[in-house]
């Protein structure tokens, strides 16, 4: 538990420590675990590191191959590059300000920095721990290498010295650090040597003064590694080491004391203020808030261990001492420093055959046909249940590709939350531009690490002669709508489209997602209401088929919660079931233990970060939340009402989260269709069936991966969809339901034109 690895690393203090003060700090982590373990709700961030931890999980797994292994721990790597810079950026925004945080666990800002930064010490050390014991013995058999500069033959050394004379030399800039010297500006998530140097000038004065620091960046544009093939194996030899062999040359004549690797992280959580001109201003303090992730305070130090020299302890305390951070911000690495630089070996050609090549994509159910040569046609037969990857994104750029070309479209309306890097949704919007449509497309460009790109986007798709929306106001607008008006004859037919997935074409061949595509008058009316509230000044209608935020979603779902109660209380058949990537808001917890302790029966599928406790007696007996982690990113949200008997299925854009409620525009779409309320239904059956990517979440916050039973059949749902059949969906059920008849066949058009509202 957190106060056992409080206690561990308090052992690792470099000073010895009295008996009275180890008992002090074993009390005090005592008592931090025990308020820990108290608590009602687990700390959303420490939750998240379980979540890393799952991911770790997969790099530990015999079944997988080498490459296979080595992208999950590459993966976790930039996990916590994520997390640094954002969530324990956001941590340091409230203590450098002296601002109160009470963290779900019940502490503390202060305590809780020691308890999170503890944890992450601890991973950490699991990582090093997997790479060092379990994945870099299997490289030799694998046929590459891990070599430093005397594993290298006469040539290959020569080589490297030719290769750093020619390229790096050239690039290293050393920026001295002294009294008439001020501190260089280090760029976070770059590898960088701290150099002590003897002062020429002062060859026997006090420490302080006859010791230099200066700094030397490794470009980030360079490859991580120098590769060397030979007959029957290929080499990888770390930019670091080039460097550490040559870096005499930088410091000619000058005696070099030390020279230690390292790479910080710095705090990129940042707020943008509101602004009258949202296309001016607002754009020019994104701009400004993106430079400035380059300038915010040090969160962690990532440093190498075992390479002790006589000016590494001196630098050490400077640069403690410089960022104002402790040995709990401090992270020695016995192996490689950044753990992301493995995709070069992960996609060197002569490895290619070690990942596994993608299943391809499957039509959807009730659309055998492997190409749709008319999306338009095809749409107003039915509603159309989309699930990627196992579905092909196609149907989706087919729509506004074939929307861009037609003459009788008259527009598109589009949200935006994350592209592609060659977004063929872009270059559609353009083409319809240019063919005349009346194109409105509303761009999130504070979409986190993704402002830079979109920000380009929407201003190319802004001089084509689109209607652009940059964001509104404070909030994100993290929905995602597609909405294609065009003529036909004597009326106008609406396409919509409505996802849980971002319009990327990318991610989704990656990311598990639901999206709809529909003409149904209902959602097309309801979604042009919404695009009318988020870019002017409407107010709609009551929706028929939305739930939206931030206006009521955390009302509706706290509605629905307590129908299920109230159902319980009467006796009633009751249920619930719901997968996402993330559960945080205070309030819906708390309405899912009143439902539990009414007797509801909640099952939850969490991917990522869950602050409910389950399992808890008196609290929530009846809750069990499960994580699925695999090839694919588990992305798809679905909310399952069982409503005595006729279920009220919901899928969309948002998490049960304070920031989707409350600082996001989102939505949730009634699944109103029987047949594709049934996939979604199956979606969710699937999901707790799964035994080989779930782990069950207990009640003392750690998670237990399952198991096959003895006797029973794997069950991988993420090879289970791409094998799904007609009869397997139309029979799912949750909760002992037996799916309702279909009232209206699949072949009678279902949306008469009088459900127009």
């Amino acid at each position: 538990m957190i106060g056992n690895l409080i206690h561990k690393l308090t052992q690792r203090n470099n000073r010895e420590v009295t008996g009275k003060e180890v008992d002090k700090m074993s009390k005090v982590s005592e008592k931090v675990s025990s308020v820990i373990e108290q608590s009602n709700y687990l700390s959303r961030d420490l939750s998240w590191l379980k979540f890393n931890e799952r991911v770790l999980d997969q790099a530990r797994s015999l079944d997988r191959t080498l490459m296979e292994r080595l992208k999950f721990l590459a993966i976790t790597a930039s996990n916590m590059d994520e997390f640094f810079t954002i969530r324990v950026g956001s941590l340091y925004n409230y203590l450098d300000y002296g601002k109160e945080r009470v963290d779900y666990s019940g502490l503390r800002e202060v305590p809780f920095r020691k308890a999170l930064l503890t944890a992450a010490q601890q991973f950490s050390k699991d990582q090093h721990q997997v790479f060092l014991e379990e994945l870099l013995p299997l490289f030799v058999k694998n046929e590459l290498r891990l070599v430093y500069h005397d594993e290298l033959s006469a040539e290959e050394q020569q080589q490297a010295e030719g290769y750093f004379d020619r390229t790096i030399y050239p690039m290293l800039t050393p920026m001295l650090y002294d009294y008439t010297h001020t501190f260089p500006v280090l760029l976070p998530k770059v590898l960088i040597f701290g150099v002590v140097t003897k002062n020429p000038d002062q060859p026997h004065a006090h420490e302080d003064d006859h010791q230099r620091l200066s700094f030397v960046q490794i470009p980030a544009n360079l490859p991580r590694f120098m590769n060397f093939e030979r007959e029957d194996e290929v080499l990888f030899l770390p930019i670091e080491e080039i460097v550490r062999q040559h870096i005499k040359k930088l410091y000619r004549n000058v005696e070099i004391l030390s020279a230690n690797l390292f790479r910080i992280t710095r705090n990129g959580d940042f707020t943008l203020e509101e602004s009258d001109d949202i296309e001016a201003d607002f754009i020019d303090e994104i701009k400004q808030k993106i430079k400035n992730r380059r300038l915010g305070r040090v969160v962690r130090v990532e440093l190498e261990a075992g390479r002790q020299g006589p000016g590494q302890e001196w630098m050490v305390n400077l640069l403690k001492k410089r960022w104002e951070i402790d040995d709990y911000n401090l992270f020695e690495t016995p192996s490689l420093i950044d753990y992301t630089s493995l995709w070069q070996i992960i996609r060197h050609p002569d490895f290619k055959e070690e990942l596994p090549a993608p299943h391809p994509p499957v039509p959807p159910l009730g659309l055998e046909r492997e190409k749709v040569t008319d999306i338009f046609e095809t749409m107003k037969e039915r509603d159309i249940l989309l699930h990627h990857p196992y579905n092909n994104f196609e149907p989706v750029l087919q729509l506004l590709e074939q929307a861009a070309e037609d003459p009788n479209v008259l527009a598109i309306k589009l949200t935006i939350y994350r592209l592609a890097k060659r977004s063929r949704i872009t270059e559609a919007l353009l083409k319809a531009a240019e063919n005349g449509k009346h194109v409105s497309v509303l761009f999130e460009v504070k979409a986190r690490f993704d402002e830079e790109n979109n920000i380009r986007e929407a201003q190319r798709l802004q001089k084509a002669g689109c209607f652009v929306i940059y964001g509104i106001s404070r909030f994100k607008t993290h929905t995602k709508l597609l909405l294609v008006v065009r003529n036909e004859g004597n009326r106008v037919v609406r396409y919509a489209h409505l996802s849980s997935g971002n319009y990327n074409e990318e991610t989704a061949k990656l990311y598990t997602d639901i999206g709809l595509l529909t003409t149904n008058e209902v959602y097309t009316q309801d979604i042009s209401e919404f695009f009318n509230v988020i870019t002017g000044h409407s107010l709609p209608n009551e929706y028929q088929y939305l739930i939206t935020a931030p206006r009521d979603m955390r009302k509706q779902l706290i509605n629905l919660i307590r129908c299920e109660a109230e159902n319980a209380q009467k006796g009633l058949p009751s249920g619930i079931c719901i997968k996402l990537n993330s559960l945080e808001d205070q309030e819906v917890i708390d309405e899912l233990y009143k439902a539990s302790q009414a007797g509801v029966r909640i099952r939850l599928i969490v991917r990522g970060i869950c602050c409910l406790r389950p399992q808890r007696p008196g609290l929530s007996e009846n809750i069990t939340v499960r994580s699925l982690v695999g090839d694919f990113l588990e992305h798809t949200r679905v909310f399952y009402f069982h409503n005595n008997g006729d279920p009220k299925v919901y899928g969309g854009s948002a998490d049960i989260m304070v920031r989707s409620f409350d600082r996001r525009i989102e939505s949730l779409f009634l699944l109103a269709n029987h047949r594709v309320k049934q996939e979604a239904i199956q979606i969710l059956q699937y999901n707790l069936l799964d035994n080989i990517n779930a782990y069950e979440l207990k009640e003392d916050g750690d998670y237990k991966r399952c198991q096959v039973d003895d006797g029973g059949e794997p069950f991988n749902i993420q090879q289970k969809f791409f094998d799904l059949t007609e009869d397997e969906v139309m029979s799912a059920g949750l909760f002992n339901d037996v799916p309702a008849q279909e009232a209206v066949p699949d072949e009678v058009e279902e949306h008469d034109e009088e459900e127009v509202h």
